[in-house]
């Protein structure tokens, strides 16, 4: 299987089936410390030193998000975590586009 981190996004108006779980595991093989929740959404939570690299993390991502066209749920909490949730809106469920996002993402350093 390619890097995902070498794909790109492509764009999902719906139409499609989520990816089933066998579809997906080869993929979140490919990552490191991300989890499947109920089969429908990919979730990572990222925990930093200080508030201000918690802050830089989300600005970065947030441009990966922007370059890829795929957006996910971002949230900062308890001062140092960022919490990652993706998943395709227009299928209600899992597509490659998460996986390549997600990919990009972990990729971040600080």
């Amino acid at each position: 299987m390619n890097n995902l981190t070498q794909k790109k996004c492509i764009p999902c108006e719906g139409g499609l089936t989520p990816l089933a779980r066998n579809e997906y595991e080869p993929y979140l093989e490919q990552l490191h410390d991300w989890s499947v929740i109920d089969d429908k959404q990919l979730v990572r939570e990222f925990i930093f030193e200080d508030f201000n690299r918690a802050l830089q993390f989300v600005n970065v991502a947030g441009e990966i998000a922007e370059e890829e066209g795929h957006h996910p749920d971002i949230l900062i909490h308890s001062w140092n975590k960022v919490k990652i949730i993706l998943w395709t809106h227009a299928i209600g469920g899992l597509s490659v586009n998460d996986f390549i996002v997600a990919a990009k993402i972990e990729r971040i350093t600080f």
